[in-house]
């Protein structure tokens, strides 16, 4: 508790983390800093003390959040300064990224970068003065080149107490600034002499292989992947890359046959690469959020749910398209995580993250950074137990006795003698080396992965596991595990069927727990409880993305009944309705009072745009419902970032799909008849066995459940569900096809 006195008169702060559901902001709970909640309660609180706002955000499987916690939080003379001079509040990003968001935004701005923990000092206003990341504290070694936190907290509670009219004045100017930089998705509405109906213009094709020359300039011929270190998949870039071939033929031909292959080969070269590197676990299953390194091998440990539940369905996109065996694996080892624990939530859905960091072994209490994933040479060796199965297996793995793991990417010297797995021999090499067969090799591989796995669990905690369960990411993981359900049902029907249990189950989940059937709306968050944070705009496209795959996995009307009632909620509560010029999906709802800024953004990132996703959303459920209000909104959603598309078109390979369905529509199948039919199976084995970017299913009779949908559509109405027929529909006319010829029919190559 601490004591001070203010403008206000004194205030005294007690640290309130365990009021607190997130684990990560309870892990704060022992700190002598006073932390607060972001409520009502403590905004008004500055207001009424005129003290600034130490706004410090991050999440669990942040390593640098742990690390500053450590050095400042803990440190008793940072806690003085804080509770003295500072209304200091530790926020959970992944609950609330609508703040989060808006103090990036002002750190990236203002700096140049970004990153967590988010540290911003934020007036009573709540508009932003000063930020940054990680600072050290007093302790640290990285304090000797000064910029310190504690030398910025003087400064700051100085600069507030002495020169306070400066102060609010520069942070309005940059509040100012940001509010315009936050009119990113107005600019097309906003120009002079655009009225509504020039708005319904197509956006152009070319925008494509626009999009696709920022790739391929930047591409890493050696390793995959784009630019530099760090890398990071962005598994929303790399799908745009790797769809561009299985598009209506119209996009091949205005793309060119050469880029569409090019594309493909740098998405395959990349995934190689990633699977065999240091950010997939080599024992367990999963991907780590990103390589520190340009080649893979070293990984920032955390495992995320997003991540991982975008990187199923681009595994399974690229086996289905190059069937390279390797993708195949890891389609099922990226399942094999999201459905067993611990990111399997016994409650039905998925928990949200892995820490970076963990205890060496049971015996040790400090945690350290990749603890659980890396190996010293000799433990290698004592876990496989068997000096010539070891022998080969290190150098398959590249395990060395001096450990792989440069100095200048070990800044703490955590990781010093010690190896990350990463496959740096092929099996032919291994077994020509050894003088072993390919198949005595792939039997050693997966004999000691066995060693190893066993090994760790017995002598190693586990990270610490965020266990909430957000509802934009379950809805990630849903639509990726339904479609992995659909395309494996013929070749593996037992894990075909566990995947979409799974995937159920966490619909079923959310809708109990986070739905409110009458008001139609979401919370985001539930850990101990539904949270109280509203579900904001990614929330509801993810989850009906998620929902329209489960529909064509199950055929099951359920779930295009609750996508139709969410995508209107989106639309009621998010929406730029304002004029017939604007058009695209707010981030929060109207009138949050605690957010600064309320913004539109569909810039794809480490998790796909909410706007990129809710017009493929829009397009999807205007085919399969014969709502042209939906697709008409599609088409007005891409048209308000127009501007920064033509500018930037790489930075939105989201909204890419809806400048193709915008100029060509997205075609319905409509599949009917009995289970038994041969034609009905063959075509919808055939369909799951393509990435269709540009077309929907529809099942009528059979085992299917279509009796809401019927009503919905009347152009279904007049169907008789009972014959066998499969029809491709465009415009306002559907012809009657064979299964053989879908695959030409979809692709443009046959009339």
């Amino acid at each position: 508790m601490s004591s001070a006195s203010s403008k206000g008169g004194f205030v005294s702060l007690t640290n309130r983390c365990n009021d607190s559901k997130s684990p990560y902001v309870r892990s704060h709970a022992n700190n002598p800093t006073a932390w607060q909640l972001w409520t009502p309660e403590t905004l008004e609180l500055s207001k009424r003390t005129n003290r600034l706002l130490f706004v410090s955000i991050g999440y669990s499987a942040c390593h640098w959040c742990h690390v500053m916690a450590h050095e400042s939080f803990m440190n008793d003379r940072i806690a003085q300064l804080l509770n003295e001079h500072f209304i200091p509040v530790k926020i959970d990003r992944e609950e609330r990224p609508d703040v989060d968001k808006v103090y990036m935004d002002f750190l990236q701005a203002t700096t140049g970068g970004g990153g967590w923990p988010l540290n911003v000092f934020v007036t009573p206003d709540l508009q932003p003065l000063f930020g940054g990341t990680y600072w050290p504290g007093p302790k640290s070694e990285r304090n000797r080149q000064g910029g310190g936190f504690e030398a910025i907290l003087t400064k700051v509670a100085s600069a507030w107490k002495e020169q306070e009219s400066r102060c609010r004045e520069s942070a309005a100017n940059i509040t100012d600034q940001l509010k315009q930089f936050a009119q990113e998705g107005t600019l097309s509405g906003r120009r002079s002499g655009e009225g509504a109906e020039a708005s319904d213009d197509a956006l152009e094709l070319e925008l494509l292989e626009e999009a696709y020359d920022h790739y391929y300039s930047r591409y890493d011929e050696q390793h995959g992947g784009f630019g530099g270190a760090p890398k990071f998949p962005t598994p929303s870039h790399l799908s745009f890359l790797l769809r561009l071939g299985e598009w209506d033929g119209i996009v091949k031909d205005v793309i060119g046959d050469d880029a569409v292959q090019n594309a493909q080969n740098m998405v395959a070269k990349t995934l190689e690469h990633m699977a065999q590197g240091g950010i997939k676990d080599q024992v367990g299953h999963g991907f780590a959020r990103y390589s520190v390194t340009r080649d893979w091998s070293l990984p920032h440990f955390e495992k995320m749910l997003y991540d991982n539940a975008q990187l199923l369905p681009l595994f399974l996109d690229a086996w289905l398209i190059t069937k390279n065996p390797l993708f195949l694996d890891m389609t099922h080892d990226i399942a094999t995580y999201l459905t067993s624990p611990p990111i399997h939530s016994p409650t039905g859905g998925f928990h949200a993250s892995e820490d970076a960091d963990s205890a060496p072994s049971a015996s040790e209490k400090e945690h350290k950074e990749g603890a659980f994933y890396v190996w010293s040479h000799s433990e290698f060796f004592e876990a496989i137990n068997d000096d010539k199965l070891a022998k080969i297996l290190a150098k398959y793995w590249n395990v060395k006795p001096d450990g792989n793991v440069s100095s200048k990417h070990d800044i703490q010297g955590e990781l010093q003698g010690l190896n990350t797995l990463c496959v740096t021999s092929s099996l032919k090499d291994l077994a020509q080396q050894f003088g072993e067969s390919e198949q005595e090799a792939a039997k050693a591989v997966q004999t000691g992965r066995r060693r190893l796995s066993d090994w760790r669990d017995k002598h190693r905690p586990r990270p610490l596991l965020d266990d909430k369960i957000v509802v934009s990411w379950n809805g990630l993981a849903i639509g990726g595990l339904a479609r992995a359900s659909a395309a494996l049902k013929k070749s593996d029907p037992e894990a075909s069927k566990k995947y979409l249990e799974a995937a159920v189950s966490a619909s079923q989940f959310i809708k109990k727990e986070l739905y409110d059937p009458k008001a139609k709306t979401l919370r985001r968050v539930y850990r101990e409880g539904p949270g109280a944070t509203a579900g904001f705009a990614d929330d509801y496209a993810f989850l009906i993305s998620g929902l329209i795959e489960l529909y064509e996995a199950t055929f099951d009307d359920s779930y295009l009944q609750w996508a139709d009632e969410l995508q209107q909620s989106q639309i009621k509560h998010f929406g730029d309705n304002e004029s017939e010029t604007k058009g695209g999906f707010f981030g929060t709802p109207a009138h949050a009072p605690d957010i600064l800024i309320r913004s539109k953004d569909a810039m794809d990132n480490a998790e796909p745009s909410a706007n990129g996703v809710s017009a493929t959303n829009l397009f999807k459920l205007s085919a399969l419902l014969d709502d042209s209000k939906y697709s008409e909104l599609a088409t007005r959603t891409a048209k308000a970032f127009e501007v920064e598309m033509v500018q930037h078109p790489g930075l939105f390979t989201g909204l890419m799909s809806t400048v193709v369905n915008s100029n060509l529509d997205i075609k319905p199948i409509v599949i009917s008849g009995t289970e038994s039919s041969s034609e009905v199976q063959t075509a919808l084995e055939q369909l799951r066995q393509m990435v269709r970017p540009g077309s929907t299913i529809v099942r009528l009779g059979g085992d299917s459940k279509s009796d809401w949908l019927r009503q919905r559509n009347g152009l279904l109405s007049s169907i008789d569900q009972d014959k066998d027929m499969v029809q491709v529909c465009e415009g306002t006319s559907c012809k009657l096809v064979s299964a053989d010829e879908l695959s030409e029919l979809l692709k443009g190559t046959h009339v």
